[in-house]
């Protein structure tokens, strides 16, 4: 493949990814406090609708970022209501916060179909847009990719050099020992949720401020789903889940490219690659584990019991 292909190709990797990656991190924030969240979907959806609501009616993308990031805190907050407080089961509340938020965004969102609404736009990044191969492919964006590139880095400074991060992966690992140290678990998880939940939205707040500029009905198509698969396939590190991401956003981008070019391939097989790909990396990564200790924080999806 030329360069003249090969490097429009890999951009649209990067930006296909980046809202993948923001879910796929939120999602990581909350495992690793040790509660599953299988409502990823129906945030992002929620996340989408209300950043392009508060951009439309504000005129600021950026408010409309911190609506998106707080709607879906705020779903997450549901989450974390029933699995905390109320003791109830993770994957079922997850699933249920998945169908509410999809139902709620569509109910809220259809008299906006088609609509415009202030967004990010692309930019040069002085210097750096000017590397060779390089530059084009990852400084010839919008703000938004620009901090998805230091997200990672940060989740690894704040979960291996700060008391916070290290008492959260304490919840999420040995609930009982973090408490008997002194730490309060069901606070910490609540971080985790809420957070998490942030990020989750500021994927979802990508989607209708950054890559499409407008509002549709099911704007989240399946990625949330596939970030929760993405962080099994990352075994919980941000850098894994940084390529897991731009791999996903690399299928969805050929395909695109694919059926632009008027192939006789069918468009549902084409619109089905990224999802098979992500059957085959989750099965790639259950070879890989076999035999090993999962990576999976020791008391996911267990709930924290009061003490009799």
């Amino acid at each position: 493949m030329s360069p003249e292909l090969l490097i429009p190709l890999l951009a649209a990797a990067v930006q296909s990814g980046t809202p993948v990656l923001y879910a796929t991190l939120g999602e990581m924030f909350t495992e690793r406090s040790g509660i599953l969240n299988l409502g990823v979907e129906g945030m992002m959806v929620v996340g989408a609708l209300a950043a392009f609501l508060t951009a439309k009616f504000t005129g600021s993308p950026w408010l409309g970022l911190l609506a998106g990031g707080m709607a879906a805190s705020a779903l997450g907050g549901i989450h974390a209501l029933v699995c905390l407080e109320f003791l109830g089961n993770q994957t079922v509340s997850g699933l249920a916060l998945t169908i509410l938020g999809a139902g709620l965004a569509d109910y809220l969102g259809t008299p906006y179909i088609g609509q415009n609404a202030p967004g990010f736009y692309a930019f040069d990044m002085p210097v750096l847009s000017a590397i060779p191969f390089i530059g084009p492919i990852f400084f010839k964006h919008d703000a938004l990719v620009y901090i998805s590139f230091l997200a990672p880095l940060a989740f690894w400074f704040f979960w291996h050099r700060t008391r916070t991060g290290m008492a959260l992966t304490a919840a999420g690992e040995y609930p009982k020992a973090a408490a008997a140290a002194g730490l309060n678990p069901v606070r910490l998880r609540w971080i985790g949720i809420l957070v998490g939940g942030f990020l989750i939205g500021m994927g979802g707040a990508y989607l209708s401020l950054a890559y499409t500029h407008l509002w549709t009905n099911g704007m989240s198509a399946g990625r949330g789903w596939i970030a929760v698969a993405l962080v099994i396939f990352a075994f919980w590190r941000p850098g894994r889940a940084v390529f897991g991401a731009y791999l996903f956003g690399g299928v969805m981008a050929f395909q695109l490219r694919l059926q632009a070019t008027g192939t006789n391939l069918p468009s549902s097989l084409l619109l089905m690659l990224p999802y098979a790909l992500t059957i085959f990396v989750l099965l790639l990564s259950a070879m890989r584990g076999k035999g090993k200790s999962s990576a999976a924080p020791a008391a996911l999806g267990v709930n924290i019991e009061p003490e009799g």
